[in-house]
């Protein structure tokens, strides 16, 4: 665990993550970040882009959900329809 350091929010609302920190935790410029706030804390989370094989695995397993259910892509296409109309 590293040693705490400090930072301050800038007039823009900015806060600069210590270069110690981003080199231990491996981040980069462009990273992405979840944000969460209570009371007096705020919590960073780093986002992950999942990689083409973790779509290829997910676009599998829905694929097979669907199929267990005996859902379509009939089924899919007029529910997509159906919500456009109502909008």
């Amino acid at each position: 665990m590293s040693e705490i350091k400090f930072t301050r929010l800038s007039s823009k609302g900015q806060v600069v993550i210590p270069v110690e920190l981003r080199e231990l935790m491996g981040l980069e410029d462009g990273d992405t970040f979840a944000v969460y706030g209570d009371d007096d804390t705020v919590i960073l989370k780093k986002l992950q882009m999942p990689s083409e094989q973790d779509f290829k695995r997910l676009l599998q397993w829905g694929e097979e959900f669907a199929r267990r259910k005996g859902v379509s892509t009939d089924d899919g296409t007029r529910v997509i329809i159906e919500y456009k109309k109502g909008k």
